[in-house]
């Protein structure tokens, strides 16, 4: 049975590779190269390992009165629970672990995979993502873009204690170093309102303590940059940095698309890019009663979708992970080298100290509740009290 279905695999790898042209030209994968003439079992291994995130039909209404399908709307908010996804793979299971179907995975697994179910208890379900998505002015059922993904993913991420990330979502085209490793690095401190809460926040479980009771050790970081790389379409002076960033070990590809059609682009090959598709309609699934979840319909096993990077719309949002700070201070010197080596216009810019003219830098906290499952949603109007609270220390 265990060789049938090798080769009853082979034989869809086979099938849907087809579909990639005979070129000599390597496909890069979230920072992987590959060789069509050589090993393209091997590529494809790799996308069908990425979550796949679509539409789904026939979960728990959201808010309780609200849509039980995300048709038509949801795209966006699936794009980035699959880059977000992706960073989890990263962190518990490491870029090169792999799928196949009816394999037992490890119990980290399947407990990311209960992170996105279509449940209001689950931190990153459709429901937490909308409703969190209200404060960013966006109704449920709206269409989101790539900036509002990412400031919903940064808000829900303070909620989630076991993955402990530090997302970190970029202002004006702009990376701060100095903010990035104050936020993965700072200790708790009890100087004002916003330290004190910060101290909640970093006695998650799963961070080291030294003998002070402090936590230490870096905090894993998920990195976001909105961009806009044009006017109405990419400007091609931004298309070779563009590409270089899936060529990243860091990389977790970028969220973007065509106007109300998101898509998680994964890699490119030549000027196409590759990217998942979240525009299938599946039913819901719950996990299993021993917390196993049927992943089947969660990994996509058909040819990967291919588009001209001309065709991209120019509002996107890079993705990177880093889990160690070495991780992010290799990333730091990728981007020096390949990012802001030209002269002309730059995609985004990477500076060493927070730029005078701004606001203070305050690390984002959780408020001082204790939230679990279907108290989420509740306690984010505490968040937004928080944060405003936050804007009027900073004046």
């Amino acid at each position: 049975s265990v060789l049938s279905r090798y080769e009853n695999q082979i034989t869809i790898l086979s099938d849907y590779l087809e579909e990639f042209p005979e070129t000599d030209e390597p496909v890069w994968i979230l920072g992987r190269q590959h060789h069509l003439n050589t090993d393209k079992s091997k590529l494809l291994v790799d996308i069908s390992a990425r979550l796949w995130f679509t539409y789904r039909r026939k979960f728990s209404p959201i808010g309780g009165t609200g849509p039980s399908s995300d048709a038509g709307w949801g795209c966006m908010l699936r794009c980035g629970q699959m880059m977000l996804a992706q960073a989890l793979i990263c962190r518990h299971l490491g870029r090169d672990w792999q799928w196949e179907k009816h394999k037992q995975q490890p119990e980290e697994y399947h407990r990311i995979l209960r992170c996105f179910l279509d449940r209001k208890d689950c931190c990153y379900s459709i429901h937490q993502m909308a409703q969190m998505g209200v404060g960013e002015g966006k109704s449920i059922g709206e269409w989101f873009g790539p900036n509002t993904v990412a400031q919903v993913l940064k808000k829900l991420a303070l909620f989630d204690e076991w993955n402990s990330l530090a997302v970190y979502v970029s202002m004006d085209n702009t990376v701060v170093i100095e903010d990035i490793k104050k936020m993965c690095w700072s200790p708790p401190q009890s100087s004002s309102v916003a330290h004190s809460s910060a101290h909640l926040h970093r006695s998650a479980l799963g961070r080291s303590r030294n003998t002070a009771g402090l936590c230490t050790g870096w905090k894993p970081l998920l990195l976001m940059i909105p961009l806009r790389l044009g006017i109405n379409h990419i400007n091609p002076v931004y298309i070779d940095a563009f590409k270089e960033c899936f060529k990243m070990p860091q990389s977790l590809g970028a969220l973007g698309g065509k106007p109300n059609n998101a898509y998680y682009f994964i890699g490119f090959l030549g000027n196409e890019l590759i990217y998942l598709d979240p525009h299938t309609t599946q039913s819901f699934v719950d996990s299993e009663e021993n917390g196993t979840v049927d992943d089947e319909s969660f990994h996509c096993q058909q040819a990967p979708h291919r588009m001209k990077i001309m065709n991209l719309d120019p509002s996107v949002a890079l993705g990177f992970f880093c889990k160690e700070e070495c991780d992010f201070d290799n990333w730091c010197s990728l981007v020096q080298k390949e990012i802001l080596k030209q002269q002309s216009l730059r995609m985004f810019e990477l500076v060493q100290k927070h730029p005078p003219h701004w606001p203070p830098f305050i690390p984002p906290t959780k408020p001082e509740v204790t939230t679990t499952g279907a108290e989420l949603i509740e306690s984010t109007d505490k968040l937004f009290e928080l944060e405003e609270e936050f804007e009027i220390l900073s004046v």
